[in-house]
């Protein structure tokens, strides 16, 4: 798995659309606030040139690529925190991705309803992100609750936990995002990672255009873009309708039209270029004659660990990595060229995996 990301924002900024046009799902769409009663989800392979390279020289039975998960989650509205629109139970399900897609609609059509009768990215965003913050408050307030006894018993670790949960009720009270506070501590932070704050997730702003701003960006998009500057997050620029139209063409066919609009990658290309960034993810590949794959880990990752992902026997049984750097592979052309030109590389159980490369593990048990 590649990672998971939560599609949220106000009803009717094309969420999905986008949606539909990025998984191929084709789940209904309807221009009426809460068409998404329960979020559907969508596996989407990820795109990588890398790993159809690898194929042509492998040839093995299979070609795996590493997949990236959508939630399309129910448009939130003014009041979501305390039930308004289908609030709570959608907010619960921003919990479970590893990041947001938040959807800002940078598009004009007296056709398509607002929900707040006219477009401004910026109270758009600023409601959206009020309702995640105020229920970070309740989660936040009813930790307080449960160790401030535990606190004024005197239990050190408790005491730890109350003060910096203080301090981060009052910086959520003040509007701020959780992701924004500073931990001083390895306790402090472990307490921030267990409460799971909805706005501590990275962020991805996507803006739903026109066709014809895609390439050139109206004022919509540089309101979301000054407000992302602020906050840390990234911005893609998308058409919802017009990926809508790229997902009906067949494979060989959309670079061509692609092209037509000016546009060297589709919407979803961009999606998950500036996703991985944003959540310090790299693809290695594992190769063999039965399968070729793509695989995901964050950038640090061991050999170790990365081999514990493959199969835990793998990492109770390592011995060591051989990596193959797949520009010396795309080079010479074949696994047996790199080895006689000395290029596999030999590494122990603490080396840092890097993106691109091609990992075999020795093991024994």
């Amino acid at each position: 798995m590649g990672f998971t990301c939560g599609i949220i924002g106000l009803p009717n900024v094309g969420k999905s659309t986008l949606f539909n046009a990025l998984t191929a799902a084709h789940a209904a769409v309807a221009n009426y606030p809460f068409c998404t009663i329960e979020p559907n989800v969508g596996i989407v392979p990820v795109p990588d040139v890398r790993l159809t390279r690898i194929g042509e020289i492998y040839n093995p039975e299979k070609i795996i690529p590493t997949t990236l998960e959508f939630h399309d989650i129910a448009g939130l509205v003014k009041g979501a925190s305390t039930g308004e629109g289908l609030g709570n139970q959608f907010l619960g399900h921003i919990r479970n991705v590893d990041a947001i897609v938040h959807v800002v609609r940078c598009f004009d059509d007296e056709n398509i309803v607002h929900v707040n009768g006219r477009i401004n990215p910026h109270y758009d965003i600023e409601i959206v992100e009020t309702e995640l913050i105020l229920k970070d408050l309740e989660t936040v307030e009813k930790r307080l609750r449960e160790c401030e006894k535990k606190a004024r018993s005197g239990d050190k670790k408790a005491k730890i936990e109350y003060d910096f949960l203080i301090v981060l009720k009052q910086h959520l009270a003040a509007g701020k995002l959780a992701r924004s506070i500073h931990w001083k501590s390895e306790e402090e932070h472990q307490v921030f990672l267990e409460l799971q704050l909805l706005t501590s997730k990275p962020v991805l702003y996507v803006c739903n255009v026109h066709e014809r701003d895609l390439c050139n960006e109206n004022e919509y998009v540089r309101a979301v873009r000054t407000i992302a500057a602020k906050e840390g997050a990234r911005v893609v620029v998308v058409s919802a309708e017009t990926e809508a139209e790229i997902a009906e063409f067949p494979e060989l066919e959309r670079t061509e039209f692609l092209e037509g609009l000016g546009l060297q990658e589709s919407g979803l290309q961009r999606v998950i270029r500036e996703g991985y960034e944003l959540l310090n993810l790299i693809t290695y590949f594992t190769t063999g004659q039965k399968e070729v794959r793509a695989r995901t880990v964050q950038k640090g990752t061991t050999a170790l660990k990365a081999a514990g992902q493959i199969h835990s026997d793998f990492e109770r049984g390592f011995i060591r990595a051989e990596i193959i750097k797949f520009s010396d592979l795309d080079r010479i052309g074949s696994e047996q060229g790199v080895r006689d030109a000395g290029l596999l590389y030999i590494h122990g159980r603490d080396y840092i995996l890097e993106d691109g490369d091609i990992m075999y593990v020795r093991f024994n048990i």
